[in-house]
């Protein structure tokens, strides 16, 4: 651990190892982030603040975009506020922003990541027994306070972008507030400090025991905002036609940002501009350098949004994003906006055990985040690819994904930290039905028996997954399939690994490259074969042979990445690495029915699904190796609804092994239907 005085020599290493590189370039930053510091609204609040967080053991912070809070109050905290034996602790909602926040601090302090400033998100940690400030995914935060309960490392956790209300943001906060009420009288006693860039502090406030609330001033300029004449219906064209209307009207070097939903969405967009930018008639315009910003992205794709322009480069870019670009990263250069006004949104519904991903409005909030971000370093514009009408019919704040999610995995973590989930003190608390639910899912699953974790759902815990992808892979123990499970499992762990945007005529291509990876059974068969391919392949060649079969590249190194840490674990829990049951896929198709039993359809008379617990019609997906085909019954991973209910990643089922494999079987009305049924 550093010593007291060591923490006062930093200040002098800070600026002589500066002065001593060679690296002009690192010291060209190193001046700029020192610069721009100075002028910061947190930095000139600074004694104020440091007053503020000495007097007060949980702070509520409300601070508009680029006010400097989530980068500079965890250094403040750390120089002035802790003991030298205690660390401080940032959350962040998306591991993009984890890390790029660490990245930052890092250039600030001038140390390598990883030392005095490191970070920990899902498949990678970046720190060591030497690092003091920690930037942390909400989710490995919560993890941490599983195993070590009273979080006694830590002398203050800051919760930022408290107002996206995940649902492990939520748990955090009641986990803290608990463990902060435990230390209270104790040497250590823990501060924690509320941060959120939206106007939503009493809430917070009130939930910490009328906390004090500190608001800080951002550098928020003018913004025009510009709503659609008409109610739009086409969102994704719209935003096309206004790209490319904006780029022909706009100064190079005016960078855009563009909200979408998701990757698929993205990368069609990225094609799409991309194809239009060699059009010769934009020959005289700026050139177009487009870059994608998406939760699953490789961190060095997602730090290159954050990469400036050739000095005298005559271009513009343009940024395609999710929501991830409304608070959690800070981009320079935006001038303008273009908010296609949708957000995807997982929602579950306990009285139908549906669980489905949406695309849904956002909400006037989120909006108005949105547009905040034009505004970061001069005045912008804002185009909204919504109506005035639409926006005023859109909710005022987000519904928390606590009230929306399958809280399987909530009960089972509250449940791994010996608390009572109906008891549990939830800012906004889920339904008593929700509640139910989770335990009926777990207690099938054979997570819990009377309401306590049994052997497995201990083990369980272990995993950083939906609860039925840990019961799979603890389920292949038993049908000797272990390794083809975690790479299945790894691979769902991220965005598509198949190549879809592309030209009718490379369409053509990938569908001829995809076939040797076909399996005519199971999308998640084919996810396998195409990863033990790809796994088969030297590293050095690896994105040529991607490159020629069609297939996401950065996606792939992901699950690999994914399926390194869950080995790990099962390694932890001694479980039997390597079992593969080869070309005999039967088992596999088994062990997943040990998890999904609840995600299952059959065809009816009509040809059409419909799933066995809700009695929902659905379709199978047009990416599924098995569509335009009609198997009597099919598991499905996740609905996903657009203009109507899809399934994704489906496998073929026997209803034989249905009596076998699902618990409870006999009891259930819904499966003997099924099972008495033909086609």
């Amino acid at each position: 651990m550093l010593s007291r005085s060591s923490k006062e020599i930093i200040p002098f290493i800070r600026r002589n190892r500066t002065l001593m590189m060679n690296d002009l370039s690192k010291m060209d930053l190193v001046k700029y982030f020192d610069d721009e510091r100075k002028s910061l609204p947190v930095t000139l609040q600074k004694d104020k603040l440091c007053s503020l967080i000495q007097k007060n053991e949980t702070l509520i912070i409300i601070g508009e975009t680029g006010s400097g809070k989530t980068t500079q109050i965890p250094q403040i905290v750390y120089e002035n506020i802790l003991r030298p034996d205690e660390d401080v602790v940032v959350t962040q909602p998306r591991r993009v922003a984890a890390i790029s926040l660490a990245e930052r601090v890092s250039y600030e302090v001038n140390t390598e990541i990883g030392d005095l400033v490191g970070y920990r998100v899902r498949f990678i940690d970046k720190t060591n027994h030497f690092t003091k400030i920690k930037f942390m995914t909400d989710g490995m935060l919560l993890r941490t306070a599983i195993l070590e309960k009273s979080l006694s490392a830590y002398g203050c956790v800051i919760l930022d972008e408290a107002h996206e209300r995940t649902v492990n943001t939520d748990l955090l906060f009641g986990i803290v507030k608990k463990v902060q009420r435990s230390r209270k009288h104790s040497s250590n006693p823990l501060k924690v400090i509320v941060m959120s860039a939206t106007m939503n502090a009493d809430l917070f406030a009130d939930y910490f025991g009328n906390a004090q609330i500190v608001y800080l001033q951002g550098r928020l300029h003018e913004i025009k905002i510009f709503h659609a004449k008409k109610n739009v219906e086409d969102y994704f064209h719209d935003t096309f036609v206004t790209i490319f209307q904006l780029h022909k009207e706009a100064p190079e070097r005016h960078d855009f940002l563009v909200f979408l939903t998701g990757q698929e969405e993205i990368e069609n967009m990225a094609l799409a501009i991309e194809h239009i930018n060699q059009d010769p008639s934009l020959r005289n315009y700026p050139v177009i350098k487009v870059r994608t910003l998406y939760a699953s992205l490789p961190t060095n794709e997602q730090l290159k949004v954050f990469m400036s322009l050739e000095p005298n480069e005559f271009a513009r870019k343009i940024i395609l994003s999710t929501n991830i670009a409304e608070t959690s990263v800070t981009l320079t250069g935006i001038k303008y906006v273009i908010d296609c006004g949708k957000v995807k949104v997982r929602c579950f519904h306990p009285e139908t055990s549906m669980d489905a991903l949406k695309v849904e409005n956002i909400s006037q909030a989120q909006a108005e985040q949105r547009a905040g971000r034009a505004g970061r370093e001069s005045d912008g514009y804002c185009y909204r690819i919504y109506s005035k009408t639409q926006y005023d019919e859109m909710t005022k704040d987000p519904v928390p994904e606590i009230l929306r999610c399958n809280l399987g995995n909530v009960v089972l973590q509250i449940l791994a930290m010996n608390m009572d989930p109906y008891k549990f003190d939830f800012i906004n608390k889920p339904s008593t039905v929700a509640i139910d639910q989770a335990y009926n899912m777990l207690g099938n699953l054979g997570a819990t028996k009377n309401s306590i974790l049994t052997e497995l759902g201990h083990k369980m815990t272990k995993f950083p997954l939906d609860p039925r992808y840990s019961k799979i892979i603890l389920s292949s123990v038993n049908y000797g399939c272990m390794e083809d499970i975690v790479n299945i499992v790894s691979i769902l762990s991220t965005d598509s690994i198949f190549v879809s945007s592309l030209s009718e005529k490379k369409k053509k291509q990938a569908e001829d490259a995809h076939t040797k990876f076909k399996s005519s059974v199971s999308d998640h068969i084919m996810l396998l074969k195409t990863f033990r391919s790809f796994r088969k392949v030297r590293k050095d060649s690896k994105s040529s042979w991607c490159d020629d079969n069609f297939l996401n590249v950065r996606n792939l190194e992901y699950a690999d990445r994914a399926r390194e840490q869950l080995l790990d674990i099962c390694r932890y829990l001694h479980l039997p690495i390597g079992q593969s049951c080869g070309d005999n896929f039967d088992p596999i198709r088994k062990c997943l029915l040990t998890g999904f039993f609840e995600n299952l359809a059959y065809v009816n008379q009509e040809k059409k699904y419909v799933t066995v617990n809700a009695k929902k019609e659905c379709k199978i997906h047009p990416t599924s190796t098995l569509f335009h085909s009609y198997p009597h019954c099919v598991l499905y991973t996740e609905i996903i609804e657009t203009s109507q209910p899809y399934m994704k990643y489906i496998t073929v089922i026997d209803k034989e092994w249905l009596v076998d494999i699902v618990p409870n079987v006999h009891q259930r009305h819904n499966y003997q239907v099924l099972m008495n049924s033909d086609l």
